[in-house]
């Protein structure tokens, strides 16, 4: 069997095998007991349509896409079922070395996550780029948005505003696990659109799975013909019934049916993790709550910077009252600078900056300010370097982690929000505490201490 057929069969029996352990229910028999229906176990499809599921199974292994003259991708080859459907560094790293070893007996091999549209050098070389290292080193891919005005990027070689129309962002690919939980929650709503309570991808541009799906053909599976709506709605079935256990799964099960009071998805805790948990509500959930652990509650505001781009804060105070890790230089490499021209009055070491002001921010992603072009007035409220906030169910097994895979471990994303939390409170202006690190309105006392850390790791390890 041909390398490429290989894998694509190998996927093939994972995703049947998986469809079947996590959604597979006993059948009631007609005494009110219960008993295997003859032959096979029956699927519960989520409240889908089974065919449709089936067929969105068919179509996310798919390759060949017939009909699209797309570039031989599979929605699989990034979002890998082996990896919890995203796409780490580590896996990258494999599919490259095993690649490179296939083609040294046959030139011909391929494997089409290596495409010239996520090469570093895609803008110079075309088709003919070949530096994976954002793919390989940091499991990133290529992010493409037009410029929105009042947003202009700086030439580096003359350090003046370019005439560049877009920019390029590097992204990590999310998992779809448990996707039926995310999205549009109708709940404290920003400011701005797109999808003011929340949506798909890291930043929530898209309103739909079948939006999300239409926006990977075109763009990294760099479909040139127009794909069918019953794909991508077929699409959307299949992903709305992968979750990352069965106990998450009967909480979006409970939560489609107005089933109340809703299932704990959490398994038991021992008295570590419970104290966790309690930490975990004080100091997280005021950004990851609700049920899906992705709505913000109200009187904190929906997104928020959490200082993970590159560069981050430096705090020049001595001593120093915060110490963000620095990105490493595989990262940092790619961040741009903007010249920006601010949308109100907007706070400054010296004063109030006027609205219309252009000034100068450096990120490697300014997240939602690329979709709004709206920067300025005090910092939680302008769309700079803002995220949407993802759920966390199965966090252990999705490493690394932020927009832009800079965390390693669970222990070096708490590490990151502890001196978030002391950001926080070093910029933040006189009189009460905001609204996000204060439970009492008075004082400072959302942020994980030092001494909660172990416990608060052992319950992110369980979720």
């Amino acid at each position: 069997m041909k390398p490429r057929l290989l894998l694509l069969a190998s996927c093939a029996v994972l995703l049947s095998t998986l469809v079947i352990r996590v959604n597979a229910r006993i059948a009631p028999s007609s005494d009110g007991g219960h008993e295997l229906p003859a032959g096979h176990a029956q699927p519960e499809c989520g409240g889908e349509p089974c065919d449709a599921v089936q067929r969105g199974q068919e179509a996310f292994l798919d390759r060949e896409l017939a009909g699209l003259d797309a570039n031989g991708r599979a929605c699989a080859d990034c979002h890998m079922p082996v990896a919890e459907f995203q796409l780490s560094p580590a896996h990258v790293e494999k599919r490259f070395t095993q690649l490179e070893r296939r083609r040294r007996t046959h030139p011909e091999a391929d494997d089409p996550l290596f495409r010239a549209i996520d090469a570093d050098d895609f803008r110079i070389n075309g088709d003919q780029a070949h530096d994976f290292s954002n793919l390989r080193q940091n499991g990133l891919v290529r992010i493409t948005f037009a410029l929105p005005p009042g947003i202009a990027l700086i030439d580096p070689a003359t350090n003046t505003v370019s005439g560049a129309t877009f920019v390029d962002v590097w992204r990590s690919v999310p998992t779809v696990n448990d996707v039926a939980l995310t999205g549009i929650d109708d709940e404290n709503p920003w400011f701005r659109g797109p999808n003011k309570t929340g949506g798909y991808q890291l930043d929530a541009r898209f309103a739909t799975l079948q939006e999300q799906a239409l926006a990977a053909f075109t763009g990294h599976a760099q479909a040139v013909n127009p794909v069918p709506q019953q794909m991508l709605d077929d699409l959307a079935s299949f992903q709305r019934v992968l979750f990352t256990n069965p106990r998450v799964r009967a909480l979006a099960d409970a939560m489609r049916e107005g089933t109340t009071p809703l299932p704990d998805p959490d398994p038991e805790l021992d008295e570590l993790e419970e104290q966790g948990k309690v930490v975990f509500e004080r100091a997280c959930a005021n950004c990851h709550g609700g049920p899906r652990q992705s709505t913000t509650p109200l009187g904190i505001v929906r997104y928020h910077s959490i200082a993970s781009q590159c560069p981050r804060p430096v705090d020049f105070t001595v001593p120093a009252r915060f110490a963000f890790a620095p990105c490493e230089p595989r990262l940092a490499r790619n961040a741009r600078t903007y010249a920006v021209q601010l949308a109100a009055p907007t706070p400054g070491p010296g004063g109030l900056i006027p609205a219309g002001t252009i000034v100068r921010l450096t990120s490697s992603d300014p997240g939602r300010a690329l979709l709004t072009g709206n920067v300025g007035g005090p910092a939680p409220f302008d769309d700079w370097n803002k995220f949407d906030v993802p759920g966390l169910r199965g966090i252990r097994r999705t490493a690394p982690y932020f927009h832009n895979n800079s965390a390693d471990t669970l222990e070096a994303v708490v590490d990151h929000y502890i001196e978030l939390y002391k950001f926080i409170k070093a910029n933040a202006p006189p009189g009460p505490p905001p609204a996000v690190a204060t439970t009492d309105g008075v004082t400072f006392n959302r942020q994980p201490l030092p001494e909660e850390r172990a416990a608060l790791l052992a319950y992110l390890k369980k979720l």
